[in-house]
């Protein structure tokens, strides 16, 4: 079992749900190279098991994760061209590892996100927020830019938002994280257990393998050319209609007895 530095992972409801908690608590939780590559390999293990239907993202203490430490960007200044892609490079390998991690990714937003921290929200398949959490792509105010992260926030806020929030810097509740599409739901601080708890609730009452495949559906069907799309997704659930999975799920419906 892989002991990390500043994140715990822990699985719950017969290891169908994982944990992994982000412990920096006081820095909020603000990335350094070790957290990155905590990160990295949690989700890189995680990927391998097939019994997962979800994983919940979070943070310990008040925030959820401030981005980059003041650490990690005094030695930046310090960097060669090359140290400063390379590091870069580290960003965006985690993001995509939990971007096209196989089953939904929660975001337990349990307090503030600046930076990178909001990055982290946008590659997660559902975010829920405390009203008190706030949000920031603090990066222009320091004279850099939310680079590695802006694939993935662009596709969740659109481009319209993206400008003007990438340009000014400036704070935003999560009332408006909500309204342009950054998070899913906003609910009071002292119910965030209970909602992210409904949202693990409906994953597990879904068939997991069904799961992994809608979640590659929602992010690549709509991308494709129409006679690609027509094929892909015939091809698609004629599979899933001949697995065990739904062969199992269908017949305890038609026979209206408890689903496996």
């Amino acid at each position: 079992m892989t002991t990390y530095t500043h994140l715990s992972v822990e699985h719950t409801f017969e290891d169908r749900i994982a944990t992994v908690t982000l412990r920096r608590p006081e820095v909020h939780n603000a990335f350094n190279g070790q957290i990155v590559q905590d990160l990295i390999t949690a989700f890189t293990e995680l990927s391998k098991e097939e019994q997962l239907h979800g994983v919940v993202l979070t943070g310990e203490g008040p925030s959820f994760s401030a981005g980059a430490d003041l650490n990690l960007m005094k030695e930046s200044v310090t960097f060669t061209a090359e140290q400063n892609l390379n590091d870069a490079l580290r960003l965006a390998d985690l993001l995509e590892a939990i971007n096209t991690f196989p089953c939904p990714v929660v975001a337990r937003v349990n307090g503030t996100a600046m930076g990178g921290g909001v990055g982290l929200v946008a590659v997660c398949d559902i975010a829920i927020a405390v009203e008190s959490a706030r949000f920031a792509f603090s990066e222009v105010k320091l004279g850099i830019a939310p680079a590695v992260i802006s694939p993935y926030v662009i596709r969740k806020i659109g481009e319209t938002n993206a400008r003007v929030l990438f340009v000014t810097g400036e704070r935003f509740s999560a009332n408006r994280a909500r309204s342009i599409g950054l998070v899913h739901s906003v609910v009071p601080d002292d119910q965030l257990d209970d909602a992210v708890q409904k949202a693990v609730n409906e994953l597990l009452s879904s068939a997991p393998q069904a799961i992994r495949v809608c979640k590659v559906l929602a992010m690549t069907a709509g991308q494709m050319a129409p006679d690609d799309a027509r094929r892909y997704t015939a091809e698609t659930i004629a599979r899933l209609r001949i697995g065990d999975e739904a062969q199992e799920r269908l017949q305890a419906f038609l026979e209206r007895r408890k689903r496996p």
